[in-house]
């Protein structure tokens, strides 16, 4: 009986340590769970991803949705063009600019509207505007996000209010977010803090809270939690930060840009004018690199043989990687 029991005992310290473990492991992923559902951070010109976690998860976004409309709307649309507010787009439910049917706006006060009171009607006038029903521009909506690498993505309608086919990612809306904001139009619109003509006042806390943040859009519904899309700039660098369902979004978003910003830097890995054998790069490269991956990036030249000889012909090519993955790739000419 004691060497039985002394046996059990063993086995039962053996086995502490392994309870330890799945303990601290339970309340790691308890602490994830808390600061957010999904998030993804991504620097906007390489669209390299810096920071992940849950980001292919497809999930309710809330109100973040309208990022896809508004640009849908800039890219197709005269912002100069009046739009008449349909009784269809009047008193639609969750936030609001208060329009009424029959009123006058320009598409361009709408996406005000839209993207700093988070007007769900402004979502609807301009759907219609663009598309004639909601259907038919949710159909634009999927495609536009295809196009731009969105592969988690499936939107029904333009402002995010619930529907259990609506969801995206948090990478899908990341990829989105850092296109839109090559848009100047865009990027004018979301850092915006108060747009006088309409008396309406910018949502987005972080505009105010955050050093270098120039926009993009917040989001809630019971379904999606709290959501939040930022971007920032600092150093030459442009960030896009998404959480999603995520209690303290304006505190967990400012935590994952500071580590962004603190961890990595942009390179300039080639520039204009760089030259080898003869051959010459016209565009420069900069991409965003912690600093142990410096020594870790390498550049191939490889050059026609023998080499044109008339000024401007094509040469051969430039690949740079990081070890051996490909991160950009440009034809040589001579000089």
């Amino acid at each position: 009986m004691r060497d039985r029991a002394r046996a059990a005992l063993c086995a039962l310290l053996c086995l502490l340590p392994l309870f330890a473990g799945l303990a601290a492991a339970t309340r790691v992923q308890a602490a994830a769970a808390a600061v957010s559902r999904a998030e993804c951070v991504l620097e906007v010109t390489s669209r390299r991803i810096l920071h992940s976690r849950n980001a292919e998860t497809p999930l309710p976004v809330a109100s973040t949705t309208k990022i896809v409309t508004a640009v849908i709307i800039i890219e197709d649309c005269d912002l100069s063009a009046p739009v008449v507010i349909p009784k269809q787009a009047e008193g639609v439910e969750g936030s609001s600019a208060y329009l009424r049917a029959g009123d006058t706006y320009t598409a361009e006060e709408l996406l005000y509207g839209l993207m700093l009171r988070s007007g769900n009607d402004c979502a609807e006038a301009l759907a219609l505007f663009h598309s004639g029903s909601i259907q038919a521009f949710a159909r634009v909506m999927n495609e536009r996000a295809a196009k731009l690498g969105a592969r988690d993505s499936h939107f029904v309608n333009p402002h995010g209010l619930p529907d259990k086919r609506h969801k995206t990612s948090a990478r899908d809306l990341a990829l989105i977010a850092a296109h839109a904001l090559e848009n100047e139009t865009f990027r004018t619109i979301v850092s915006t803090k108060y747009y006088a003509p309409r008396n309406w006042q910018n949502k987005n806390k972080m505009l105010d809270r955050y050093e270098g943040a120039t926009g993009v859009k917040t989001g809630f519904t019971l379904d999606a939690g709290r959501c939040l899309v930022t971007s920032a700039e600092r150093e030459g660098m442009r960030l896009v930060s998404v959480v999603l369902n995520s209690p303290q979004m304006y505190e967990r978003t400012e935590e994952l840009l500071d580590a962004a910003f603190a961890s990595y830097d942009m390179e300039e890995l080639c520039r204009p004018g760089d030259t080898f054998g003869g051959a010459e790069v016209r565009c420069g490269f900069c991409y965003p690199l912690r600093r142990e991956e410096r020594e870790k990036i390498r550049t191939e030249w490889t050059l026609l043989s023998p080499l044109p000889v008339r000024k401007g012909e094509f040469a051969g090519q430039m690949r740079i990687f990081l070890e051996n993955d490909l991160l950009f790739s440009q034809n040589l000419y001579i000089v």
